[in-house]
């Protein structure tokens, strides 16, 4: 049996994408897979949901008793990046997608000493996020789309500095995770993003136009196009806020065609942000 590419992994944040991150690791067989959050609640709400993914599958026939054990035991929390073990093969942040905030868990994280640093950045920069570190060929972007544990794809984006030898070892990472990968170079939206955000933004701008309702524009893409989900209900699961971030991103950077609807805006303004907040596009309240 060949050796796992990885059996020591940090995650930080606890979020949606933390959660689903440290859940196929942990399901894939490593050893330890330790999430990095502050907020005390939020840590044993992660574990707490993987911990649910892992009896749902139990009782759906679709693991194994010791599947299960093994991943309640190798996963574990800690307060903060600095709590992460020294060494680990694999440190990878989630956190929200703020420059700065990046910047600095980035930093923190290398300090760590992990053999290999990775963002789950969906639009930013993967050579600006690694400006600040010491080994900047050491970093590259793993992509992963919600809900981690699902979804097919992994999108390795390599920065300016990153070594062949690490872009090498996220293939292998997406192989032993049972992803199917593509490797894109560090432009503004990488593929998935400024494709998923094109299509997206001109189904809102319809929905603006009162061309037809949410749930008939979707119906459109499923129908006639195949689209397993249609772009807004999409938009609702990927969250309204983050969509409108990177809209703001890529408006900058190529031009006005990524400029946020005016209905994008308003409905992040009033809070709606997709699933997550129980409105978006549609009416999640009873999910």
């Amino acid at each position: 049996m060949n050796k796992p590419p990885v059996r020591s992994v940090g995650v930080i944040g606890g979020g949606t994408m933390g959660v689903g991150i440290a859940y196929v690791f942990a399901e894939a067989g490593c050893d330890c897979v330790v999430i990095a959050d502050s907020d005390r609640s939020r840590a044993d709400h992660a574990r707490e949901t993987i911990a649910s993914r892992a009896d749902k599958l139990l009782h759906q026939g679709r693991l194994e008793p010791e599947s299960v054990e093994h991943i309640a035991s190798s996963v574990s929390t800690v307060g903060s990046v600095e709590g992460l073990p020294i060494d680990l093969d694999l440190i990878i942040e989630a956190v929200p997608e703020n420059l700065e905030l990046k910047l600095d868990v980035l930093a923190a994280a290398e300090r760590r000493e992990p053999v290999m640093l990775a963002t789950n950045t969906s639009a930013l920069s993967i050579s600006r996020l690694a400006d600040a570190l010491r080994r900047p060929a050491n970093l590259i972007g793993l992509h992963f789309f919600n809900p981690v544990w699902t979804m097919p794809l992994l999108e390795i984006v390599c920065g300016t500095a990153t070594s062949d030898d690490t872009v090498t070892a996220a293939r292998e990472i997406g192989d032993y995770l049972k992803k199917e990968t593509i490797v894109v170079r560090d432009v503004p939206g990488f593929a998935t993003s400024r494709l998923g955000l094109a299509l997206g933004l001109e189904a809102i701008r319809m929905l603006e136009d009162n061309v037809a309702s949410a749930a008939d524009i979707d119906r459109a893409m499923e129908l006639g196009y195949r689209h397993p989900m249609g772009p807004l209900r999409l938009t609702d699961l990927v969250g309204l806020d983050v969509r409108l971030h990177i809209a703001e991103q890529l408006s900058a950077s190529l031009g006005p065609r990524f400029a946020p609807p005016r209905l994008l805006i308003d409905k992040v303004a009033a809070g709606e942000l997709g699933k997550k907040s129980g409105r978006g596009f549609f009416d999640w309240s009873d999910q």
